[in-house]
C-alpha cells in the first residue's frame, strides 16, 4: 500500500503565502513523478507544479512566478510554497505521484486526500 499524507493548507489573505507538504509513505521500489495539482468548484482537476521525472518542475502559467515546488528525495517529500496569493487561488490541492512498488507491476496514480486552501479577505 502506498499512501500519501498531506500538510498544510488553510485560510490565508490575498498577498499572503502558504507551504503545502506531501509525504510518500508505504512500500516504494520507486517514485517517478510527483507534484501537485489542484480542483476549484465546477472546475476540473489542474496541474499545478510538478517534476516530471527530472530534476527540472513543470509549472502552470498561474503559478509560475508565484509558487515553487520543491522535493527531499530521501524522505519522498514534495513541498509547494505558494507567495502572493490571490482569490482564483482558492481550491483543494492535491498531491499526485506515480509509483511502482515492486518492478513487475505497472506505475500507477496516487493522490492524496486533498487540503483546502482558500483566499479571501
Amino acid at each position: 500500500q502506498v499512501q500519501l499524507v498531506e500538510s498544510g493548507g488553510g485560510l490565508v489573505q490575498p498577498g499572503g503565502f502558504l507551504g503545502l507538504s506531501c509525504t510518500v509513505s508505504g512500500s516504494i521500489f520507486n517514485i517517478y513523478s510527483m507534484g501537485w495539482y489542484r480542483q476549484a468548484p465546477g472546475k476540473e482537476r489542474e496541474l499545478v507544479a510538478a517534476f516530471a521525472g527530472g530534476s527540472t518542475p513543470t509549472y502552470a502559467d498561474s503559478a509560475k512566478g508565484r509558487f515553487t515546488i520543491s522535493r527531499d528525495n530521501a524522505k519522498n517529500r514534495v513541498l509547494l510554497q505558494m507567495n502572493s496569493l490571490k482569490p482564483e487561488d482558492t481550491a483543494v490541492y492535491y498531491c499526485n505521484a506515480k509509483v511502482r512498488w515492486n518492478p513487475s507491476v505497472p506505475i500507477y496514480d496516487c493522490w492524496g486526500q486533498g487540503t483546502q486552501v482558500t483566499v479571501s479577505s
